[in-house]
């Protein structure tokens, strides 16, 4: 939304990296330990996840009406 697709896109790839082996993320992530901390599944995490992605692949609702 600051017209920074591209540095979005990386970070979103790399968010995508940390998930588990079901795809889902706990509300923290510990970059030292490299691991997941915090309430799991995290419902909050994956609603930003969600949003993210519609974002970035150019769906939105205005552009669903």
């Amino acid at each position: 939304m600051l017209g920074k697709k591209k540095k979005a896109r990386e970070l979103f790839e790399r968010l995508l990296k940390l998930r588990n082996d079901v795809g889902l993320l706990s509300e923290e992530y510990d970059p030292r330990a490299k691991r997941q901390l915090g309430n799991f599944p995290q419902a909050f995490t994956h609603v930003a996840l969600v949003n993210t992605a519609l974002l970035l692949s150019g769906e939105n609702s205005s552009s669903r009406r």
